[in-house]
């Protein structure tokens, strides 16, 4: 009973401590101290170090020597990486889904669609509500495109790059506004039209049109501009992102 107990608790601490890396409520770079943490979760050590080996096999927290643990950083070069496997994985699940969904997989893109239509993205409503919506909708989506696929290693190979680059593109998606907000204007006009961009309805609705169309080639193109738009806001937010860490470090 007390090894189902402590075995609970583990899972509990898990569960909050990805769910608050992913949201970057425990942003990048974030000192995980274990008395911290046990005051924030009401939690007790064991299940707090468990949950932390566990997060660090998944490479979302890192072991500091003599520090204990901190939230994984962010940098280009694994933002860059994780669009590189990004490419490898989606596409080919895409292409795949296109040739095998049937109706059922139709109606789940367009679902997905309109829920993603009804939310706000982060350049037009900052706050953590619409930001947290839009996250759920926005992943909702691009699972619901190569959900008709067949393997699932890849699909659970594109559901750990999703959940890595989700820490990416919160982060640096906020970064724009965070840094009009402490009064540093230059380059806030270029780097939120790159939010909007890769945020915007209208290619998530171009990419949808070409599945069901079963436009290949199309499909093809539009995901691979879609996982790009990534790497262009990370250009025009790398220097307040790389503020950020250091001011957290």
């Amino acid at each position: 009973m007390r090894n189902e107990a402590s075995g609970t608790k583990t899972e509990e601490a898990y569960r909050l401590l990805r769910r608050d890396i992913l949201s970057t409520r425990l942003p990048p770079g974030a000192s995980l101290r274990l008395g911290a943490l046990r005051e924030t979760y009401g939690l007790g050590w064991t299940p707090l170090r468990e949950a932390l080996s566990r997060l660090e096999a998944e490479r979302l927290v890192t072991a500091v020597s003599n520090r204990g643990f901190a939230v994984a950083p962010v940098s280009r070069r694994e933002l860059e990486d994780l669009v590189r496997a990004r490419r490898v994985v989606e596409v080919p699940l895409l292409l795949e889904s296109i040739e095998r969904g049937g109706s059922d997989w139709e109606e789940a893109v367009v679902t997905a669609h309109y829920r993603l239509s009804r939310c706000k993205t982060a350049a037009d409503d900052p706050s953590e509500a619409a930001v947290d919506e839009w996250d759920e909708k926005h992943e909702a989506f691009h699972a619901a495109l190569v959900s008709a696929a067949t393997s699932n290693w890849l699909l659970r190979f594109r559901g750990t790059i999703s959940d890595q680059l989700r820490r990416h593109h919160r982060f640096l998606g906020l970064m724009p506004t965070l840094r009009a907000a402490a009064g540093r204007t230059d380059g806030h006009e270029a780097a939120m039209a790159a939010l909007r961009e890769a945020m915007g309805l209208s290619h998530h609705t171009a990419l949808m049109e070409a599945a069901l169309d079963r436009n290949v080639e199309r499909a093809r193109t539009l995901m691979e501009e879609h996982i790009g738009y990534t790497m262009d806001v990370y250009a025009h937010s790398e220097e307040a992102a790389d503020e950020a860490i250091e001011h957290l470090a």
